[in-house]
């Protein structure tokens, strides 16, 4: 087991990326897990106006494509097709997260919470990346209750500074083990082509 403590070290092993499989996918219907999503597939050609975004006009961020917000919906009916309990859900305060947030539970508003510290750190100078860094290690490092999943909607970015590992494509969710003050254990990735592999055809799609 490699225990990641979010805080850069010579000794911090390479990160390697694992597909979850249909056991690990079993073990979330038991809670107690954290579940990082990296938002839904984005528009490109909108950039985020660097360094000022303005969190409240989208117009200056990339923003989910069509086929993001297609994405986000679709995992939302997955998710409750496999029985994965959510007692919460903190997304990045950007436009793109948020949106995907609200989409994949668009049945359970009353979950969702924006955390500022969330917020990209790809244009943030490393000094302004340390309290995001902070924050991010402490939401998948805090306990879970059993019988329910916390679940993030944030970035790639945020995750390479945290732990090395650039999550991708658009759409993954990352399966994590909070250890409290130890830190936080990998456990496997969830590409968005990957959920066909672990739930079985939808009879009614």
């Amino acid at each position: 087991m490699t225990v990641w403590t979010g805080i850069a070290a010579a000794q911090t092993p390479a990160f390697q990326e694992k597909l979850a499989d249909a056991a690990l996918l079993a073990q979330l219907r038991n809670g107690g897990f954290v579940l990082y999503l990296r938002h839904g597939a984005s528009d490109s050609t909108r950039a985020d106006r660097a360094p000022q975004v303005d969190l409240n006009d989208c117009s200056t961020q990339r923003v989910l494509s069509d086929e993001g917000r297609r994405q986000a919906r679709e995992l939302g009916l997955i998710l409750q097709r496999a029985r994965v309990p959510v007692g919460e859900v903190i997304h990045s305060p950007l436009c793109r997260a948020r949106e995907s947030a609200q989409l994949t539970f668009a049945t359970q508003p009353q979950l969702l919470r924006a955390e500022p510290l969330l917020a990209y750190t790809a244009n943030l100078t490393s000094e302004q990346k340390i309290p995001v860094i902070a924050a991010t290690r402490a939401l998948v490092s805090a306990p879970v209750p059993a019988g329910t999943n916390r679940v993030i909607v944030a970035h790639a970015p945020n995750m390479a500074d945290l732990m090395g590992y650039f999550v991708k494509p658009e759409g993954t969710m990352v399966l994590l083990r909070p250890l409290g003050p130890s830190g936080f254990e990998y456990l496997g990735s969830i590409p968005p082509s990957h959920w066909d592999t672990l739930l079985p055809p939808n009879p009614k799609r």
